[in-house]
């Protein structure tokens, strides 16, 4: 049989290929949260790590392990876990993989969400610098002998920085840094990070994988290529076996374990229906997003547009480098005068809405409300005005989208 390359084809075709039960194309939804054995001694296996079936949902089960199988696939990784959402991915792996007198690199243009995490991670005693991932000489500068991980995303949220993933890769392999890439902007389907020698990959399922806003989810993959053997926050009790499988065991254990922040069944067969069709939206998503970008970037009474397709955006060239596609959100800042609260209160097919990868068109103002609790100061450190917009463009038919903000705008 012929070997099946295509990236919409392998989604497709994902679930049916493991074989579930009676001929189904679809994983079924398991309920059940305990899983009983006739023999003692298979259950007292699975505690021990000597096999691979089920004990308990918080853990594992045959739904939760088909998504998995699923995104490693995707992203051509070693191992993945899935959970309740994407911050409880993000969040499960740095609480499991750092400890109290580590530092950890961040981009300094992380999600509101991710950089009120670091607060909490720096309450526990673990250093947090912030640096630029578009210079990789100012993130070799802030490495200490101490620093255990980076952490970016591809594209930052919501001014659109781009970060040096090739060049970041190089540096972190030289200096036995963990690499963590949050590719929730640019999912398989535009971005393969493995190529950039990442070595664990955060995504938000509930963005454009699942695509539909109807269920929440995220997962952390293992790309297998750190040597664990020279980490010195594994513990004692997960060194066993292949070292290749010291890492994921940890996050799983003392984090969906002991954390709990589990993924259900249903949520499962939402995020996985919809990901058959992920390349198809985002064709048509990036595909609005350029052309937007364009209108506004020509339009009289806008500032300035945050968007990697167009020429004048800093980091334009890397884009076309790095991506197959430039992504599907963009920001702008009207020019003075025009109220942004007033400007999306006039859209009727836009709708104003925090979040992101929907197949419908978002708006939101940004300072006031997902980086308000930043402060002006950190926001303009960022890049971010007062008055900007974002956008997370869906799949409506781009004329619409046009004739919505050319009447909003005057």
């Amino acid at each position: 049989m012929r070997k099946v390359k295509g990236f919409t084809s392998k989604l497709v075709h994902a679930e049916r290929k493991q074989q579930p039960e009676y001929g189904a194309i679809h994983q079924p939804i398991h309920q059940s949260v305990l899983f009983a054995y006739s023999d003692a001694q298979d259950l007292v296996d699975v505690f021990q790590g000597k096999s691979s079936q089920h004990a308990y949902a918080r853990q594992s089960s045959p739904s939760i392990s088909c998504l998995q199988n699923t995104i490693t696939d995707l992203e051509q990784g070693h191992a993945c876990l899935v959970f309740s959402s994407g911050m409880a991915a993000l969040t499960t792996l740095m609480l499991t993989m750092l400890k109290q007198g580590d530092h950890l690199l961040m981009s300094r243009f992380v999600f509101g969400n991710t950089n009120s995490f670091a607060q909490t991670l720096e309450n526990y005693g673990i250093e947090v610098s912030f640096v630029d991932v578009t210079n990789i000489e100012d993130v070799a500068r802030n490495i200490k002998p101490n620093s255990r991980m980076l952490f970016t995303e591809t594209i930052a949220n919501p001014v659109t920085q781009v970060a040096d993933l090739t060049g970041l890769g190089k540096l972190t392999k030289a200096r036995n840094i963990v690499f963590v890439v949050d590719n929730t902007m640019t999912p398989a389907y535009l971005l393969q990070p493995q190529n950039h020698q990442a070595d664990f990959i955060v995504t938000s399922l509930t963005k454009y994988f699942g695509g539909h806003a109807n269920a929440l989810g995220g997962a952390v993959v293992d790309m297998g290529r750190f040597d664990w053997q020279k980490f010195e926050n594994i513990n004692d009790a997960y060194k066993k076996g292949d070292a290749i499988n010291w890492a994921i065991t940890q996050i799983k254990k003392k984090g969906l374990r002991d954390m709990g922040a589990c993924l259900s069944s249903d949520s499962m067969h939402l995020l996985s229906v919809g990901s058959e069709t992920m390349a198809l939206r985002l064709d048509r998503s990036c595909a609005n997003a350029l052309q937007l970008a364009n209108f506004l970037d020509s339009h009289p009474k806008i500032e300035k547009v945050y968007y990697p397709g167009l020429p004048n955006h800093p980091q334009h060239t890397l884009a076309k480098r790095l991506f197959k596609h430039n992504g599907a959100i963009l920001s702008f800042s009207p020019k003075e005068g025009i109220d942004p609260l007033r400007l999306i209160n006039k859209l009727e097919l836009i709708l104003c809405s925090t979040h992101l990868g929907d197949n419908r068109t978002l708006a939101i103002p940004v300072a006031p409300t997902i980086y308000h609790e930043m402060g002006e100061a950190r926001r303009k450190s960022m890049g971010i005005s007062e008055n900007m917009i974002r956008l997370s463009v869906g799949i409506e038919d781009c004329e619409d989208l046009i004739a919505d903000l050319e009447a909003a705008l005057l």
